[in-house]
């Protein structure tokens, strides 16, 4: 009788920016490490994704090995999980132009990244790659058989877009893809920006004073917590709707120390903002800065990156291998010799 096989959970962020941020931490790192106890957990790097918009070759390179830094410091353990590069796995590309057979032009369209993205510069400017961007997501997914998939809310429609399209390979072709579901946290803490709280704290927003980057000192940290919006008022309470800037700033706090909101409120009534402030700032800065202690330590020694990595995509490919014969057999292709 053969071996039950633990659940796998799939996800993979982006090195688009010259570090990962706060949000991006308590929002998946965090729960990418807790799900490895639970799931055989596959975690890459889309270097494939990222040069479907404008972008510089030397950067992107250094971005993926600061990213790889970043996740293994944030507790990603390649004993445990296969870390890996997206480019490193062949079978992502090859997987997504099958795909591409088998998804219509109109649901790809109606896809919300694209439209918005290409709305910027208009779609004569926006890339075939922006286009199919989600048809390879689906690849990413489905190559690993992957039961879940930690995205965040934004991402739920293409998780959606990955099930039916292997609901649909799997009706004209038999049973070939596990069809996956998204796995969204709900108790996850949901960062702000210090300057817009009504805004998702991102790499990619206008202004980066309301970000708190991975790899900021703690003097950066501090000037940024103590220069964040707050409120009318002065009394320490949460309410999102009508303080949604102190709302935030008790939410990074809670996030950091594992404490209730409303424990925090209470160790805070009868104090200012300021004080808030001063207390959330030393936590940030002790947090980001043994953070950036280690990313820096592993980007020192770059082959012991590369080995991290190659092993990674060494576990990836046997996976991934054994279901990209599996569709090329019921794609109809003649077997190799």
């Amino acid at each position: 009788m053969p071996a039950v096989r633990r659940p796998r959970v799939l996800s993979g962020a982006q090195p688009t920016a010259d570090s990962y941020h706060l949000g991006n931490y308590f929002g998946a790192f965090k729960q990418w490490v807790a799900l490895q106890d639970e799931f055989e957990a596959f975690y890459f790097i889309p270097d494939l994704h990222a040069i479907t918009v404008e972008y510089d070759p030397a950067l992107l390179r250094e971005r993926t090995y600061i990213a790889a830094a970043q996740l293994l410091a944030a507790g990603v353990d390649p004993e445990r999980s296969a870390l890996f590069v997206q480019s490193h796995v062949p079978e992502h590309a090859q997987l997504a132009w099958v795909l591409g057979g088998v998804t219509g032009f109109g649901e790809a369209s109606r896809m919300t990244q694209f439209k918005d993205k290409s709305a910027k510069g208009g779609q004569d400017s926006a890339s075939v790659g922006l286009f199919t961007y989600p048809i390879l997501m689906a690849a990413d997914i489905l190559i690993y058989q992957a039961d879940k998939v930690p995205v965040g809310e934004d991402q739920r429609q293409h998780v959606e877009l990955t099930r039916n399209l292997a609901q649909r390979f799997n009706h004209r072709f038999g049973e070939t893809f596990t069809v996956p579901e998204a796995y969204i946290v709900k108790s996850t803490a949901k960062i702000y920006d210090l300057q817009d709280p009504t805004s998702k704290m991102s790499g990619s927003n206008a202004s980066h004073a309301g970000v708190v980057d991975l790899t900021d000192s703690p003097k950066q940290v501090a000037k940024k917590i103590r220069s964040a919006v707050t409120d009318s008022g002065s009394e320490i309470t949460f309410d999102p709707v009508e303080k949604p800037g102190i709302s935030n700033l008790l939410s990074i706090y809670s996030a950091l120390t594992n404490e209730p909101v409303e424990q925090i409120v209470r160790d805070f009534e009868g104090k200012q903002y300021g004080h808030l402030k001063v207390a959330l700032g030393d936590l940030v800065a002790d947090f980001v800065g043994t953070f950036g202690d280690r990313t820096r330590e592993l980007l020192d020694d770059r082959g012991e990156l590369d080995r991290i990595l190659a092993r990674g995509a060494a576990q990836a490919r046997e996976v991934a291998a054994t279901t990209l014969d599996l569709v090329y057999e019921r794609s109809g292709f003649v077997r190799r010799a």
